[in-house]
């Protein structure tokens, strides 16, 4: 079992890391790859995408957070990042029917994700178990003391490293322009983080909602869902593009395939 000291204040520092570092990927995301990514989606949506994101967020966020721990021992008011991405994504889609807005238009805030959800995941871990994200008891050697003397899944810990290889694999994407990083990452985002936060949610003591799995399963499940569906859409939508308007294949760019 390995002793970990916690403080409270943690969460805070690394929550200012996670933001100021998901800032500054998506940035230089931005330059080297998506500046025109950026300026369609803005092209399209105008500033309302960005408001209905934003709101959709925040409500996201206290909604699921709460709803999990206002059904625990001791109720109290949460957040909760995967509440945040489905609530903006609720909210954009919706925004996004009302001007009809047909694609992907997430694809920009890939990286910043991934970064904040990879950095900010340790201080959750350092916050200890005020923080209420900690997992069940385990006897794997690598079980984490939080100062209950109880050795427990860092589930956090499984998560950080989780995005971080995915955030790997999606810069070698970005690097060599494939299509599912230029064009869909943001669904393909959607399917990985709900995929291996679906799985770490069975190492959490949290309550039940249905059946063996808590309100945050159901979350990750949609995002799981939304993703390969719209994931699917975008491609079938892509093909029909290139075939033109009698089903005859059109002449597509390709991309250079070349890192740089």
């Amino acid at each position: 079992m390995i002793h970990v000291p916690t403080a409270p204040w943690a969460h805070t520092a690394f929550d200012l890391a996670a933001w100021s570092s998901g800032a500054a990927v998506g940035y230089a995301v931005y330059r080297w790859r998506l500046s025109s990514e950026l300026r369609r989606v803005a092209g399209l949506t105008g500033p309302g995408y960005f408001i209905a994101l934003a709101v959709g967020a925040a409500l996201g966020a206290w909604a699921a957070g709460s709803l999990n721990t206002l059904r625990q021992g001791t109720p109290a008011l949460s957040h909760s990042i995967v509440g945040a991405l489905v609530g903006a994504i609720v909210a954009v889609e919706l925004y996004k029917a009302l001007r009809g807005v047909k694609g992907s238009t997430g694809g920009v805030f890939v990286g910043s994700f991934a970064t904040g959800a990879m950095i900010g995941r340790w201080g959750c871990f350092f916050a200890g178990l005020p923080d209420r994200t900690y997992g069940i008891p385990t006897t794997l050697p690598w079980g984490v003391d939080l100062g209950d003397g109880v050795s427990r899944h860092p589930v956090q810990i499984y998560e950080s490293l989780a995005m971080a290889v995915f955030l790997a694999i999606y810069l070698v994407g970005l690097a060599y322009r494939a299509p599912w990083a230029m064009r869909r990452g943001f669904y393909v985002l959607c399917i990985w983080y709900g995929a291996q936060r679906f799985a770490w949610e069975f190492l959490k003591p949290y309550p039940t909602l249905a059946g063996p799995f808590n309100v945050f399963h159901l979350l990750c499940a949609g995002l799981v869902v939304y993703g390969v569906g719209y994931y699917l859409r975008d491609v079938a939508d892509e093909h029909a593009a290139a075939a033109g308007p009698q089903g005859r294949a059109l002449p597509v760019p390709r991309p250079d395939h070349q890192p740089l």
